[in-house]
Parts: structure tokens; C-alpha cells; sequence
């Protein structure tokens, strides 16, 4: 799932490509992927973009005088930039092709999503605040008004793990399963660990850790082509998805914890004291 970094580094990458340009078709394939309907898709074509914006993992076009587009890649969709797109609309079909934007240029984009989940998603829509997804977003943790006593006021009486509570989007904006482990990682702590459990030193550690984690992943994305930012992410993540393999800190073999449909990736020297944690989906299986 492309996250915070990833959606900046596009954000970045719209911005120097679509800004100045006028949407001169929009044109759906999986009718699946439009949340909205009022205002209509068509209500964007003919207009310029003027800026590209990012609320958590949502991207959001402005159009001049007109009504935003905004999307979700969701967990398993992603952006494809064409310097020159096909000739003729896309025909709706089983490829992960769910729906392309074209400029007066020739040049546009294509929004697609492998798998059957279908949870991609576009809208149309005069305020951003418009999307529930974005109405309901915590702060971003990379804005320069969010320090440390605003983390800490948000893990106040945080009764869940601190791995569930970063991953949160109503609590902070942007974090989703990859970086929340690198961030633990980064802070050497468990993910099972209480948030409202932590003390003062080890919120500030996390803080630090969350804003350091954040910062170097877009500093790494930033200025690469849209094509090439999922490698680019895989490269620079140290436990999550490295289950086997060992941690570029201490040497010691990064575990996994698996559940029904994620899963997640830790060092058991760095952070949870050399015990390793219970799989409870290998748990079930060996019982």
C-alpha cells in the first residue's frame, strides 16, 4: 500500500507534471472505483489543474473554478504516468486498468488495482472534506505545527498496541503497515507494546523515531518517477517484508507476526528484549 512518503513523492511528481495543464477526458474502465456521482466525472474535463495536494494517503487535484479529484490508491493500486497515453479510450476488460486521465498534452495517467478486492477509489467533489476518509484524518505528522506534545497528547489514554495505533488514519494521517514497523523498528520497541503505557522518554523516543522514519522515506522518494517509486520504498525498509533475513542493526533474524490478512515484521533483539512474539496464526495451525 502506497503511504505517506510515497503519496508525497506522487504529490511532488503531479505537481511538476499536471499543474498548468488542462484534463481534457477522464475516461472510467471499473465503474467500481467512483465513489461519488454529483458532482459528475466530466465535471473536471475542460478545466486546468492548478495544484496537487496530499491528506494522508489521499491525492487531490484542483481544478481551476472547479471541483477536485481526489483519490485513494488503497492497498494494492497505484499511478501510472504516460508521456504519451494510447490512442482510443481503454476497453473495460479483466486487466487491473481502472480508469485514465488525459491532458491536452497527449500525456496522462492511469489509475490501476491488481487483485479482486476492488477498494481503489475516486471522487469528485467541491471540498476534499467532502471524502469521509479525509473528514476523519489526525493530524499529519509531518506538518510543522505537530511536535511532540501534540504526539503526546494524542497516545494519552491510548488503551491499544502501539503498532494498531499508528496505523490509525483518525489518529495520525499517513502511517499504514510498512512504515509503523520501521518505526518501532526505529525506536526499538515491541508492537505489542500499550501506547498509554509508554513514559515520557519513550514518547519522545517514538516521536523522534515517527518524524526521522517519515522524513528520510520522503527524502529517498523524492524526485523519483512515479514508475519506480514501489522499488524504491522496498529498498529502503529494514524489517518490514524481511522476514528471515537479518536486522541491518544487530544482526539478529527479523521475525514475522502473521494474521488473516496482514501481517507484520520486527526484530526480536532490537525490540522486544530477544523473546520472540507469539504468531498466533502459526499458533492456531499447530494446535
Amino acid at each position: 500500500m502506497p503511504e505517506l512518503p510515497e503519496v508525497e513523492a506522487l504529490k511532488d511528481f503531479l505537481t511538476e507534471n499536471l499543474v498548468g495543464h488542462e484534463i481534457v477526458r477522464v475516461l472510467p474502465v471499473a465503474i467500481s472505483v467512483l465513489k461519488t456521482y454529483d458532482p459528475p466525472l466530466t465535471a473536471v474535463e475542460g478545466r486546468e489543474v492548478v495544484a496537487v495536494h496530499r491528506h494522508g494517503k489521499f491525492l487531490d487535484l484542483e481544478t481551476d473554478g472547479g471541483p477536485r479529484f481526489v483519490t485513494h490508491l488503497a492497498r494494492a493500486g497505484w499511478l501510472h504516468w504516460k508521456d504519451r497515453l494510447p490512442d482510443g479510450p481503454p476497453r473495460p476488460g479483466k486487466g487491473p486498468l481502472a480508469l485514465r486521465v488525459a491532458l491536452e498534452t497527449g500525456a496522462g495517467f492511469d489509475l490501476t488495482e491488481a487483485g479482486t478486492q476492488k477498494r481503489l477509489a475516486v471522487y469528485v467533489v467541491a471540498d476534499p472534506h467532502e471524502v469521509p476518509g479525509i473528514a476523519r484524518l489526525g493530524p499529519d505528522p509531518l506538518a510543522e505545527g505537530f511536535d511532540e506534545t501534540s504526539f503526546a497528547a494524542l497516545l494519552n489514554g491510548e488503551r491499544r498496541q502501539l503498532k494498531g495505533a499508528l496505523r490509525d488514519q483518525t489518529l495520525i494521517a499517513g502511517v499504514g503497515n510498512a512504515y509503523s514497523d520501521e518505526i518501532l523498528h526505529a525506536a526499538r520497541m515491541s508492537p505489542f507494546k500499550l501506547a498509554a503505557s509508554l513514559t515520557p522518554e519513550e514518547t519522545e523516543t517514538l516521536y523522534r523515531a515517527l518524524r526521522a522514519t517519515l522524513t528520510e522515506a520522503v527524502e529517498r522518494s523524492r524526485g523519483v518517477a512515479a514508475g519506480r517509486l514501489k522499488s524504491e520504498k522496498k529498498s529502503g525498509l529494514r524489517v518490514h517484508g524481511r522476514t528471515g533475513q537479518p536486522c541491518p542493526v544487530c544482526g539478529d533474524t527479523i521475525r514475522e507476526v502473521s494474521f488473516s490478512d496482514s501481517s507484520l515484521q520486527y526484530c526480536p533483539t532490537c525490540q522486544t528484549g530477544g523473546k520472540p512474539l507469539a504468531d498466533r496464526r502459526m499458533s492456531r495451525l499447530l494446535k
